[in-house]
This record gives structure tokens, C-alpha cells and sequence, in this order.
């Protein structure tokens, strides 16, 4: 008996098998295809949102830290002035000047450890979106739209400006005499009418 009911198990099971593969071979309906469409489609935006929502949370970590960094830059700019003015001063007072150098040192440790550098001014040309113009002067010493004073270093992260550069910028100096001819030709031309 245990024979028989090996066969009748075997024969189920082909049975099973064929009927498995007949229905792998039937065409899908409209209504199953639609859902399994559906369902890698909604798959699909799950894992871009996941994905956008990761990588806005990065942004909105990185611009946090970068605005949190630039308070600290207006501080650094009244250290570096404190310790220009203590260069020419008493033994005693230089000794306290190098512990706030040591002190200056850190903070620019720290900016650089978020990638944060300063960049130089002098000398470029200006740029909007690294160079915030406090002063323009009128000269042909240098070409237009040179830079020839910075007031106040900026500071950059690979991303964005964290503080414009204040500066001073050269600006060709507009000619008188060309006003004045303009004038003369307009009235010859009026008198010639």
C-alpha cells in the first residue's frame, strides 16, 4: 500500500506542477498586470523619496552648520585686528597676544574641519557671488572691475559663500569731453536744419 500511495503523491504532484506552469503560460488578466504595475511604480517612488528626503536632510544639516560657522567669523575678524595692534606693544602684552593667537588658530582649525576657507580678494576680479563692492574708485591704473583694497576677508564652503569679501573696486573714470562733443554735434546739426 505504501507503493500506491507513493504513486498517487507523485502523480499529484505532476499534476500540480503542469497546472502551475499552465498558468504561468496563460496570459495575465488586464486587472493583475494593472496592480503589479501599480505596485513596482509605487515601489519606485517610495525609494526616490527616501532617497530625496535623505539627501535634503544632508543640505539642511550642511547649510545649519555653515550658518551657526559664520556668526563666528565676525569674531575672528576682531581677534586678527586686536592682535595687529598688539605687534608694537609691550613684551607683556605680546605674551597675552600669542595665547588669543592660539585661540585664532583654533577657530580657523575648526572652519577647516567643516570646509570652510577663507579666499583672497586682492588683485581679482569681482565676482557677485563672492565680493560684495563697499567702495569703487574711478582710475586707469588698473582694468575695470579689478579689485585694489579688501576691507574684509570671505569665507567659502565647496557649496556656497558663507560671507561675501567687502572691497573696493577699480571703475574707469567716465571722460568729460565726450559729453561736450556730443552737445556740439547735436547743435551743428540743428543749426544745419
Amino acid at each position: 500500500m505504501s507503493e500506491e500511495r507513493q504513486n498517487e503523491e507523485e502523480i499529484l504532484d505532476n499534476t500540480e506542477a503542469q497546472e502551475a506552469e499552465t498558468l504561468k503560460e496563460q496570459p495575465k488578466e488586464p486587472e493583475v498586470i494593472n496592480y503589479e504595475e501599480k505596485y513596482m511604480r509605487l515601489l519606485a517612488e517610495l525609494e526616490n523619496t527616501r532617497k530625496r528626503m535623505q539627501k535634503e536632510k544632508q543640505e539642511c544639516v550642511r547649510f545649519s552648520i555653515d550658518n551657526a560657522i559664520s556668526e563666528f567669523i565676525p569674531v575672528m575678524d576682531n581677534f586678527e585686528n586686536a592682535l595687529k595692534f598688539a605687534e608694537n606693544t609691550s613684551k607683556e602684552v605680546q605674551t597675552w597676544a600669542s595665547g588669543f593667537q592660539m585661540i585664532l588658530t583654533q577657530f580657523k582649525d575648526i572652519l577647516l574641519n567643516h570646509g570652510i576657507v577663507a579666499f583672497h580678494s586682492e588683485g581679482n576680479q569681482f565676482d557677485p557671488h563672492l565680493h560684495e563692492a563697499v567702495e569703487v574708485e574711478e582710475t586707469d591704473d588698473h582694468p575695470e572691475g579689478m579689485i585694489i583694497k579688501e576691507f574684509a576677508r570671505g569665507y567659502k564652503s565647496q557649496h556656497r559663500t558663507i560671507r561675501p569679501a567687502k572691497v573696493k573696486v577699480c571703475k574707469k573714470p567716465v571722460s568729460s569731453k565726450e559729453p561736450e562733443e556730443k552737445d556740439t554735434e547735436d547743435q551743428e546739426e540743428k543749426a544745419n536744419n
